[in-house]
């Protein structure tokens, strides 16, 4: 038994590395899939490379008319939303001192302004006992360096997630932070090698993470498998910020 069948998930910035990922294993295990990105040509790949039970809608899940426009496609595909992994976000590196009004206002824009209001507009298609999934960092709860917006953006989701699980609680919505570590994706390619290292230094693994492996942790707080579970960060990262 496919673990999505017949579900409906939206998936923000989902057409790249983890979110990818997670989108093309929600189709495999059933699930009717409705992506954004920021590009069309990138899009338009995401869409080919996930092959069916796939819509993509180009926007950015920090501007509110975009959000609209995603939730009117939902509404015009006649579904409610079963699922939702809220996963766009940015950061780069800044340390205090040469921190700008920009890369504040870029970081809390989508992290947190962006995150919120995906949530919030998706409610009124939302199906009661639903779920809702964070796209957080394990940078919510360790000190990296020049990272400090970053960290912080990723914070303010754990403590949504507390909120939200009352405020949501009477229509048996779960909503739950999926924390990766160190992932191997194309968004490493543009960093400088030494930060990479050290990165990955201090997994105990050894090695860095999967896009895949976040997908199946998604997977997890999107299906039955974790209906008892809501509130909660679950770090996928390879033991880092448990060490």
């Amino acid at each position: 038994m496919r673990k999505l069948k017949d579900k409906v998930a939206v998936i923000t910035g989902g057409t790249s590395g983890m979110a990818l990922a997670t989108a093309k294993l929600f189709v495999e295990e059933g699930a009717f899939v409705i992506i954004t990105g920021r590009r069309k040509e990138q899009l338009d790949a995401a869409v080919k490379a996930i092959g069916k039970n796939v819509t993509g809608v180009q926007g950015d899940a920090s501007n509110l008319a975009d959000l609209d426009r995603l939730y009117e496609t939902v509404e015009k595909e006649n579904v409610r939303i079963d699922v939702l992994f809220a996963s766009a976000g940015t950061g780069e590196l800044a340390p205090i001192g040469s921190i700008t009004e920009e890369q504040f206002d870029k970081t809390f824009g989508l992290n947190v302004r962006g995150t919120l209001f995906t949530v919030q507009k998706a409610l009124p298609l939302f199906s009661d006992g639903g779920s809702i999934i964070m796209n957080g960092s394990m940078a919510s709860v360790k000190g990296f360096p020049a990272l400090s917006v970053y960290n912080s953006s990723k914070a303010a989701l754990r403590s949504f997630a507390r909120t939200w699980t009352l405020d949501l609680k009477e229509r048996n919505i779960r909503v739950n932070v999926l924390s990766p570590g160190t992932i191997d994706t194309q968004m490493l390619k543009g960093r400088p090698k030494e930060a990479v290292d050290f990165f990955v230094s201090q997994i105990p693994r050894g090695t860095m993470g999967r896009p895949e492996e976040i997908a199946a942790a998604a997977l997890f707080l999107a299906s039955s498998d974790s209906s008892f579970v809501t509130g909660i960060e679950l770090f996928v990262d390879g033991g880092v910020a448990q060490i």
